[in-house]
This record gives structure tokens, C-alpha cells and sequence, in this order.
């Protein structure tokens, strides 16, 4: 097929009538934007009080800038939401955005996405488009997306159409990325790619058509796989370097030019996304015995778990150079969610650095502008200002409160 590119949203009429299931931090942004568009949204979500609210005009989502004003507006009226599959049964698009977790073998568990195909093949119809948007090994939605639809909806590939467009939004930027970063979309089959791209933009101004809907799925993943082995590279580079003595940053900065982009070290890769997408492409090759495939995605997975070992190992000399008893000393660890404003501890590597440090039977503190002192107790650690701490892990720096240290 042909791939398309457009970068203007057309003036068709928006007689599609569209649900969106899975209210979350992609879906509801997501929602929101289409409504504004111009069409009719049905959100689809299992969690009553969001639907309640969203209805309301009211943003579950605070943080997300730009979406209270798009609740506001749509909620309740271009934008309705339920947590009944019927009530979007006069839809004639359906994208589904639902969470994609590992379980503890870092294989993919489906339950959540498979629940949500089936809810949608008991109201499909013919010529119904389906579009999947959650990042997904791939040839996912070629075949168990494609199997989970046929068999509820006793409907084949052809009556209705089948396509994958990744999400590629961030959250904090969710709804400037929907209306100007680049997305793409591709068919199970040449006529899904075409009818899936027709509607779609409509309401996404930069999209692109590729050959298939596995493509789309790859060019996802390997985005992730990207960050996560130049994460991998900078860390391994900077324990290197702190072996040599050598002032990793500085050499970054003069080796940094047109040809070469290292990055900066950290205590590893957090997040629902980085972390998680690479295991995609390990496991089907491991399932394909083909495991020298995936060998450099393995390691940096490895690599940047790892790191907090690395880091627990820094802060432990740091305490042994203090007059302290070692079990003394307070350690607080600064910023436990995974990136800077988003309220979410998913695979936090610094809160897994803070969790292995008091295993090891040190006095671990937390603490985080986002996070309440009873909220970071809801997760097992001691809260504490940083100010009150003897050595602080802020940012991949270790500080030494001279102040307490004294005392």
C-alpha cells in the first residue's frame, strides 16, 4: 500500500461517531482532542466515578495542562463517557488506549487489552473501523487483536477494518504532542490502513500512513529501545569514568557534536514506556530461539536496572567518611516519581534505590514535592526534608549536609 502523509486537518464532514475506551492518562487527553475536533466521543472506562466526573465537566487528571478546559467544554456534551460497552454501540470508530503491564518474567500481560477487545466486538458492526493504540510487541493487532474481534463479534477481517496507530504523546505535554508531534497509522490489510488514515486525520494534524499495522508497532518499540540503550551506554560510560577518576560530565560535554549525542547517566529507566518496550522485542525473540537477536537490548535492560547498585555502593563510602555509627546516618533520597512532574512511581529506579538501601539496614528516608509524607509512608518508606538528612542522593549527586553532620 501507499503510505500517506498529511499535515493538515481536512474540512470533511465528522459524521463518525467515535469511542475511545480507556480513560487514562493517553486515552482521556486523547478523547478530549477529538471531541474538539468536532465529533461526537463516547468514553468507555471501567472506573464509574472518572466517567461521573468527566460528564460533570470535571478533569480527573489535574496535571495535564490544557485539559481542564477541554473537560470543561466537551465534558458531558461532545465528550460522554460510560462504563458500558452499549452505550457506544452507534460508534463507527473505536480506538482502544488501555494499560499493557509485564508480569514478573517481563512477558507481556494482555488481560487488560483482551478485556477490552472483547467488550468491543459484543457492539461491533459492519464496516466498524478498530484502531489499537497502546505500544504492543508486534503483530499484535494482526493477530490476537484481529482473533479476540472475530470471535466476539462472529464478524471476519473485511466486515469491519483493523489498524494500529501508537500513541506518542508524554505526559505533562499530552495535548500539544496530539495536535503537532508526529504520529503514524497502519492497516492489518490495505482497505484498514486507507480507512483508518481517512478518519484519523481528521483529528490529528501530522500523521503519516505506513505499510502495515506491524510497522507501526515496531516503529514504537524501537523508539523506547533507542533511549534505553543510550541511557545503557551513558551509565555504563559514567561508571567507567568514575573508576578512571575522570569527571564524566566534562568529557561528555567536549565529546558531544553533530555526530555523537551521549547521554546523561541516571539511576536507571523508569516510567511505563522505556523499561517496557524493549522486553517486547527480547521475548519474541527468545520465543523464536533466536536469542542472539536481542542480545544488546538484554544488557541494557540489565545495565540500567543495575545502576542502583552502583549508586547504593556511592552513598555507602560517603557514609563510612562520616563520624557517624553507619547506622546512624540519615540518607534521604530526593525524588522518587520517575520524571520531574508527573506524579508516578512506576519502575522509579530512585525508589528502588531507596527501597534497597534500607534493606541493607540503613537509615533510608524519602522525599518528594509531589508526594505528601503519608503518601510516600504508603509505600513503605520514611519521610523526611532533605535538610534533616545527614547525606543526600539529589539528582545523581550525593550531598553532604555538613550542618547535621556537626551536630
Amino acid at each position: 500500500m501507499t503510505p500517506q502523509t498529511t499535515k493538515k486537518t481536512t474540512t470533511q464532514t465528522k459524521k463518525e461517531r467515535i469511542a475511545v475506551i480507556g480513560l487514562g492518562k493517553a486515552g482521556l487527553p486523547l478523547a478530549s482532542v477529538i471531541a474538539d475536533s468536532g465529533f461526537k466521543v463516547t468514553g468507555i472506562d471501567i472506573d464509574a466515578e472518572r466517567c461521573r466526573r468527566i460528564n460533570k465537566g470535571e478533569n480527573p487528571l489535574g496535571e495535564e495542562p490544557g485539559l481542564d478546559e477541554l473537560i470543561q467544554k466537551h465534558g458531558g456534551k461532545n465528550l460522554t463517557t460510560s462504563t458500558n460497552y452499549h452505550d457506544a454501540s452507534h460508534c463507527t470508530l473505536f480506538i482502544v488506549i488501555v494499560p499493557l503491564f509485564l508480569d514478573k518474567d517481563n512477558t507481556p500481560d494482555f488481560s487488560a487489552i483482551s478485556a477490552a477487545f472483547k467488550g468491543v466486538a459484543k457492539v461491533l458492526k459492519q464496516n466498524d473501523t478498530v484502531v489499537l493504540e497502546t505500544t504492543v510487541p508486534p503483530t499484535t493487532t494482526e493477530t490476537l487483536v484481529r482473533n479476540w474481534l472475530e470471535e466476539g463479534s462472529h464478524l471476519k477481517l473485511g466486515d469491519f477494518h483493523l489498524a494500529f496507530s501508537p500513541e506518542r504523546i508524554m505526559t505533562g505535554f499530552s495535548i500539544s504532542r496530539l495536535r503537532e508531534f508526529p504520529k503514524v497509522i497502519g492497516g492489518v490489510d490495505e482497505k484498514s490502513g486507507r480507512q483508518a488514515f481517512r478518519i484519523y486525520r481528521q483529528f490529528i494534524p501530522n500523521l503519516k500512513q505506513v505499510s502495515s499495522a506491524r510497522a507501526a508497532e515496531f516503529i514504537k518499540v524501537i523508539e523506547g529501545c533507542y533511549r534505553d540503550v543510550n541511557v545503557a551506554l551513558a551509565n555504563e560510560l559514567f561508571q567507567i569514568a568514575d573508576s578512571l577518576t575522570i569527571d564524566f560530565y566534562e568529557a561528555r560535554e567536549a565529546a558531544n557534536h553533530k555526530y555523537c549525542d551521549i547521554h546523561l547517566p541516571s539511576t536507571g529507566v523508569g516510567g511505563h514506556c522505556i523499561p517496557v518496550y524493549p522486553w517486547f522485542l527480547v521475548k519474541e525473540m527468545e520465543r523464536r530461539e533466536k536469542f542472539s537477536y536481542a542480545q544488546l537490548l538484554r544488557t541494557a535492560r540489565v545495565t540500567n536496572d543495575e545502576m542502583i547498585n552502583f549508586w547504593a555502593g556511592k552513598i555507602i563510602r560517603e557514609c563510612l567518611n562520616l563520624n557517624k555509627p553507619l547506622s546512624k546516618v540519615k540518607i534521604c533520597i530526593k525524588g522518587l516519581t520517575y520524571r520531574k512532574g508527573v506524579k508516578e512511581t512506576y519502575h522509579s529506579r530512585n525508589f528502588a534505590l531507596a527501597q534497597l538501601l534500607a534493606k541493607k539496614g540503613l537509615d533510608t528516608y524519602a522525599y518528594d514535592e509531589l508526594l505528601t509524607p503519608k503518601e510516600i509512608e504508603k509505600f513503605g518508606l520514611k519521610p523526611l526534608q532533605p535538610s534533616k538528612a545527614d547525606i543526600v542522593f539529589d539528582s545523581f549527586n550525593l550531598i553532604i549536609n555538613t550542618q547535621t553532620h556537626h551536630q
